[in-house]
């Protein structure tokens, strides 16, 4: 049986399977001050079901201690240690879907393989001055 709990603006779904509860946490209508500290216990919940330390993980990313204790209590942290995170935890393949093109028209599928095409940002027409 399902139940639906709204907290803030964070949509959590908590829903039980044969006695396991599953948390779905939907970001749409988050703020990032909300975001944050839900990736960083994400984060923890990996390491911690690897069986690793934080002083494990901070070696085998190459990063100081704090690097991985901030992001876990705050979720502050900068892109770079979070993928060397991420890479020592062998969760790299959760990243690729980040950010990629979903088009939802035909429209948009052409503007997105012209984009692909191009190598820069088209340049936006400059207005004419009149000259005195």
């Amino acid at each position: 049986m399902g139940r639906l709990l709204i907290t803030a603006s964070i949509m959590v779904f908590n829903v039980w399977f044969d006695d396991i509860k599953i948390i779905k946490v939907v970001f749409t209508l988050a703020t990032v001050d909300e975001i944050l500290p839900l990736l960083g216990e994400r984060l923890r919940r990996q390491r911690l079901a690897q069986g690793l330390a934080q002083s494990e993980l901070a070696a085998m990313a190459g990063l100081a201690l704090g690097a991985v204790r901030k992001p876990e209590r705050s979720g502050q942290s900068s892109v770079e240690t979070t993928v060397r995170g991420v890479k020592a935890l062998g969760l790299v393949a959760e990243l690729e879907p980040l950010f990629e093109a979903r088009p939802t028209s035909i429209a948009q599928m052409e503007r997105a393989e012209r984009a692909r095409q191009r190598q820069r940002a088209p340049r936006r027409a400059v207005s004419q001055l009149s000259q005195p």
